[in-house]
């Protein structure tokens, strides 16, 4: 899953460098500035930012048309179960969230996402600020590409380290760093607080597959209803960048980073401890609903 992610944040990276500076080319007011328009100027203003982003989205559309043909043509075989012996339809996702390391992988999954995009989402305007970089919009969007490269680069780094280093410490590790990182930020000015927060990409880079993989583990029959709550939990990515965009309304950006702080604290917690799989509640592979859990 690392691997395969690491192709994934190739787009991530290269797609900043292409598509920000068109949205962006043009001056992007402020709230004063917008204030102080007669209404016609307001509203060419506002007909001017819409149409900057009419070529980006034809991009992005053509991009879905052409991987829809891709899909086509290639005749991609549907999934099935290796083991697939019809008795997961028995199960229920209560039975699933019975399992610990599931319950917290679920909330790991929700709290890592909202933290990724989270931080992602404040990059641009976080170092536009006079006193963290004084970019132009235009220039930080570039520097999204440090952001999500560091995830790629990372994700090829983590998949040789985790044949050497057990994946949950490794986990943990990553989620201590990402941390501290977020505190250096937090707690100084200029260029030292915007490279340690795009330096989180880099350690971003393992932390989802590792926590979906970890959470999944033992669960036989109920890794689809598992796999399936863990996907759910994407839903992080929408709440907490709202939650934190509201918190920065009152104490601006900087210390607003607080909420992906307590999301890295969370995992790391994860990585040591929420991950274990209790061995009396591990599923064999096409065990029915109430046979006898098998201790191992």
């Amino acid at each position: 899953m690392n691997l395969a992610q690491a192709l994934n944040s190739l787009g991530t990276t290269i797609f900043p460098l292409l598509i920000g500076p068109l949205i962006l080319s043009g001056a992007v007011l402020g709230a004063d500035q917008l204030a102080a328009m007669s209404p016609d100027a307001l509203v060419a203003y506002k007909t001017g930012q819409a149409r900057s982003v009419e070529v980006p989205y034809l991009m992005l559309a053509a991009g879905l048309v052409l991987m829809a043909v891709l899909v086509f043509v290639l005749r991609i075989p549907p999934l099935r179960e290796a083991l697939d012996t019809g008795s997961e339809r028995h199960h229920s996702y209560r039975h699933a969230l019975q399992h610990s390391h599931l319950r917290w992988g679920v909330l790991a999954i929700f709290l890592y996402v909202g933290a990724e995009v989270s931080i992602g989402s404040f990059l641009i305007n976080y170092m536009a600020q006079p006193d963290i970089g004084g970019l132009s919009e235009a220039s930080a969007s570039r520097y999204l590409s440090w952001y999500w490269g560091g995830a790629m680069i990372g994700r090829f780094v983590g998949a040789a380290l985790m044949t050497v280093v057990d994946s949950r410490k490794l986990l943990a590790l990553f989620a201590v760093v990402a941390a501290v990182l977020l505190a250096t930020t937090m707690g100084t000015k200029g260029n030292v607080a915007m490279w340690s927060v795009l330096a989180i990409g880099l350690f971003n880079s393992i932390m989802f597959p590792t926590i979906f993989t970890s959470a999944i583990e033992g669960m036989g029959a109920l890794t689809g209803k598992a796999s399936s709550l863990l996907v759910m939990a994407i839903v992080g990515g929408a709440i907490i960048p709202l939650a934190q965009g509201a918190l920065a309304d009152h104490v601006g950006i900087q210390t607003a980073f607080v909420l992906p702080l307590v999301c890295y604290a969370y995992i790391a917690w994860y990585g040591f401890s929420g991950s274990r799989v209790d061995a009396s509640l591990t599923v064999p592979a096409g065990q029915p609903s109430g046979a006898p859990r098998v201790m191992h």
